[in-house]
């Protein structure tokens, strides 16, 4: 009976945490006993939901950062994770797995270009993990726009996740998924998610201590107030995949009974957004609240200005003019030393995820582009504008400006990487832009510390200049 359908969608990421010259995690004091915060998550959530086999019976995305590093200390886990997504598409023809924009920007911030790099770079790294299409993408905050609705939809993507108070409209119905207009007489599929239901798993842990209770007291009375009462009605629980286990313990357990027949003789399913889209395609249009996330109640001023989301919030919005002025510095270089050598920049940029996912050495990748005949010198600073350009995109990642201090490694990473991109850039054309980015970054203050955003910048530099060996850096991507 597909009357009655839910599911449990959950948003797995952590942030490049890595240095930028050794590729390594610092060691970090919060994560004790463990190395890192990879390494603890890992061990309470990652793990387990996988040992549970959760991963088959929800929808769910993974950060591409989070399974790169995967790869590298878990790859047994990982595989567990890509077949559990394999299971359904085998028998179904869609997956429960959900792509990501790469490096968790916030895209109604980002250039159109950047949106596309993402959202393309994302995509490849799906394809590349588990084998087949995204029917969805999960974006990061849910921060949406229509420009990135639009990139979604020229990518192939068919539909996403949103809060309930991203769509336009008094009166939605979150049991149905919804059509979005686009230009050009296209459109794309949008679901919105449970709002109470979604929060009282995220944040209320009494009230998923008993996965029968929650079923029972919370799932199903939640369908009756549906306002389409002669169509099948379905409910989505987005949260933090994180909850189920390490933010809260046992939630792992409370998920894998929840997802594995807590509501079946009640005779709901459990079934994932691209399954039911397949089966129920939208049959109404709606408008989406543009700018607008799920965890920034002002739109998207968490990752850009000053926001009352977290106090003493002014060295957000420095740290954002900061980051602009490296892309902009980085951009120039980059593109018009591409176009001197006659190769569309961006195109080659979105074609670089290729390296980044070591499926091409980065010569081989370069000799491919520009010609067997191209000299090592010309090769060695296509590298280097390449490089930089892949440093200016991860010093987005949204996690550095998500928290209410700089003195964390979250922003501080984000000056690093701003940093080894002009690195790089520098190393091919010299900047004299370097005291105008100091100026700027000097406004980043810790208010807990006294450290600020022109000392990261200044010793990742010195690092850099330090430990000038391209074998390291190589590794690193």
């Amino acid at each position: 009976m597909e009357d009655f359908s839910f599911c449990v969608h959950g948003h797995f990421y952590q942030p490049a945490r890595e240095d930028p010259i050794t590729g390594r995690i610092p060691d970090e004091r919060g994560a004790v006993p463990f190395r890192n915060w990879n390494e603890l998550i890992f061990s309470h959530c990652y793990r387990p939901n996988a040992e549970l086999g959760n991963f088959e019976r929800i929808s769910f995305n993974m950060g591409p950062t989070l399974l790169n590093w995967m790869e590298q200390y878990y790859p047994e886990t990982l595989d567990s994770i890509v077949q559990q997504d394999r299971v359904n598409f085998e028998k179904y023809g869609v997956g429960n797995a959900l792509a990501q924009p790469y490096h968790h920007t916030i895209l109604p911030l980002a250039t159109y270009e950047d949106k596309v790099t993402q959202i393309k770079w994302g995509i490849e790294d799906f394809v590349h993990r588990y084998g087949h299409q995204p029917s969805g993408m999960w974006l990061p905050e849910t921060a949406v726009d229509m420009e990135t609705l639009s990139v979604l939809a020229d990518q192939g993507i068919e539909f996403t996740i949103l809060a309930p108070w991203q769509a336009d409209t008094e009166n939605l119905d979150v049991t149905q998924p919804y059509w979005v207009k686009l230009p050009e007489s296209r459109q794309i599929a949008v679901f919105f998610y449970h709002q109470g239901l979604s929060t009282r798993v995220s944040f209320d842990p009494l009230s998923t201590s008993n996965a029968d209770l929650f079923a029972t007291d919370g799932i199903l009375p939640s369908f009756n107030l549906s306002n389409t009462q002669d169509r099948p009605k379905y409910l989505i629980i987005a949260s933090d995949g994180e909850l189920y286990g390490h933010h809260q313990p046992f939630r792992d357990k409370f998920l894998a009974h929840l997802m594995n027949g807590a509501l079946s003789q009640h005779n709901v399913q459990h079934i994932y957004p691209a399954l039911w889209l397949k089966k129920h395609p939208p049959i109404e249009f709606i408008r989406i609240r543009e700018n607008t996330s799920w965890s920034c109640h002002h739109g998207v001023k968490r990752w850009s200005d000053i926001c009352d989301c977290t106090g003493n919030s002014a060295w957000k919005l420095h740290l954002r003019k900061a980051i602009e002025l490296v892309a902009k510095i980085v951009d120039q270089t980059y593109f018009a030393m591409m176009t001197a050598l006659g190769k569309d920049g961006f195109a080659l940029r979105n074609d670089y995820i290729d390296v980044v996912l070591n499926r091409i050495d980065e010569d081989v990748f370069i000799h491919e582009h520009f010609g067997q005949g191209f000299s090592e010198l010309k090769t060695r600073m296509v590298s280097r504008l390449l490089r930089g350009s892949f440093e200016r995109q991860r010093m987005y990642t949204s996690c550095g400006w998500f928290f209410d201090d700089f003195d964390r490694i979250e922003p501080q990473n984000v000056v690093a990487y701003a940093a080894q991109a002009f690195y790089w850039i520098n190393l091919v054309h010299q900047q004299t832009e370097l005291p105008e980015i100091l100026t700027a970054f000097d406004k980043v203050i810790s208010t807990r510390s006294t450290i600020n955003g022109r000392e990261v910048f200044e010793s990742q530099l010195e690092k850099a200049q330090r430990a000038f060996l391209e074998p390291v850096m190589r590794n690193t991507l």
